[in-house]
């Protein structure tokens, strides 16, 4: 890896992999809202549905840059968001069904437009799709003194602008994302915050078409907050992450359209599309390792949390056999039996907590430590008060006792074991056994 940012031309790396940041970070800011808002598709739809808007300035001012194809771009976008909400709401249709309408109407007529001022305009179709990110040093302008390409220079620009209006709308656009109802009795107005951001929407995708093409502005707007929000849950962090997770995915989308072609015989592949590839694999990364939401990582606390309560289970059975008979010592196989659970199970439960020092095990088998007999009291008696109190106030068959019990012993804290104790009358639970002293 060293070696190949060794091998880097500064001059032309560097603002490629710039000129990708600052799509992501662009995109990424305003992109969370769309997704809490269930609304990802509409940026996939401004980023199409631009499309006529860029055409008809072409055929106007005869070039691909400049105010009139920016602001005609731009009204297209807005455009494009109210048209979704008229057919919505007007016309009753399913909000994603409205905005596939009004989308490929407009891209399909953007489409046509294009191919009718090809000859016009120097304007390839296939830059619609993975833009040209690679010739972004070639276009400079002067500032500051200094050689700047043009599309760092806007795509900065729009950054500051979406980090402002997510800084300073900060509380507006999470009350009218989570609470819409909340917002209108405050006088919030929702729906000038809503087209706001849709405009921002328009004027990011005008910002990153001519130099990332639709596929990695659309994938930036919401690959990284989708992916933030499996890592954490708050608003803040969320796109705090995301625009981490969007840099990342434009760093490494340039290392890899560099480095990893050669592998299958290719000279080189399109830096925008390897880019959108890239944050896919950050995703797919937060998809599995997620602290919060990651499918490897609830597994493996579902797995820990089933062996801690086979583990409470096991030595809830030699405090209730010790009872009976407190010399006796029990193997693992009369536990699997009377617990029904499969003997390596428990034994993988017991190796996992053996540094709790709560059972030992002898040649004749196992056996409570006097510590491990102050738990399973606690357990015990959490689960007798639990039969107690679901018999005296909810009225419970005494066969079903055991079972709702047992779900609940294993997450009763000494707390909740107090209430319980002064919630029922008795000493035994109803099945005629001692409830054990807290």
């Amino acid at each position: 890896m060293m070696r190949l940012f060794s091998e880097w031309y500064w001059p032309l790396d560097g603002w490629i992999v710039l000129a990708g940041i600052l799509c992501a970070v662009s995109a990424s800011l305003i992109g969370n809202f769309l997704v809490l808002r269930r609304m990802s598709l509409l940026g996939d739809a401004i980023s199409h549905a631009i499309l006529p808007g860029l055409a008809i300035a072409f055929l106007w001012s005869a070039s691909r840059s400049g105010w009139p194809v920016f602001v005609a771009a731009v009204a297209v976008g807005i455009l494009t968001a109210f048209l979704s909400q008229l057919i919505h709401r007007q016309g009753r249709v399913d909000e994603g069904a409205a905005m596939g309408v009004v989308f490929t109407t407009l891209f399909a007529a953007g489409l046509l437009l294009i191919n009718h001022s090809a000859k016009y305009v120097d304007l390839d179709p296939s830059c619609v799709l993975y833009g040209a990110i690679e010739f972004t040093p070639l276009d400079q302008v002067q500032f500051l003194e200094l050689s700047i390409p043009r599309v760092v220079l806007v795509l900065s620009a729009v950054a500051v602008v979406n980090l402002l209006f997510v800084t300073l709308l900060f509380k507006e656009l999470q009350i009218t994302t989570f609470a819409p109802e909340l917002a209108k009795t405050m006088g919030i107005p929702g729906g000038l915050i809503h087209y706001s951001l849709m405009a921002l929407v328009a004027v990011t995708a005008v910002a990153a078409f001519e130099s990332v093409g639709s596929i990695l502005v659309v994938a930036m707007f919401i690959v990284p907050p989708a992916a933030a929000l499996l890592i954490t849950d708050r608003l803040s962090r969320v796109i705090f992450v995301s625009t981490l997770i969007g840099a990342a995915g434009a760093t490494l989308g340039h290392v890899m359209a560099i480095a990893v072609p050669p592998w299958f015989g290719f000279r080189s592949a399109s830096t925008a599309g390897m880019m959108a590839v890239a944050v896919g694999f950050l995703f797919l990364g937060a998809c599995l390792l997620g602290p919060r939401h990651g499918l490897l990582v609830n597994a493996y606390r579902f797995g820990i949390n089933r062996l801690e309560i086979a583990f409470e289970d096991i030595i809830a059975f030699l405090y209730r056999r010790g009872e009976r008979a407190p010399q006796q010592y029990y193997r693992m196989i009369e536990i699997s039996e009377q617990l029904k659970q499969s003997a390596w199970f428990l034994r993988l439960a017991l190796w996992v907590n053996r540094r709790k020092g709560l059972v030992q095990s002898f040649s004749e088998g196992l056996k409570l430590t006097p510590l491990g007999t102050q738990r399973a009291q606690e357990v015990v008696r959490s689960h007798r008060l639990w039969e107690t109190y679901l018999a005296e106030e909810l009225s419970m068959p005494t066969e079903r006792l055991h079972d709702a019990a047992e779900d609940l012993e294993h997450f009763t804290d000494k707390e909740l074991r107090t209430k319980l104790g002064e919630a029922v009358s008795a000493q035994e639970d109803p099945h005629g056994t001692p409830i054990p002293p807290e």
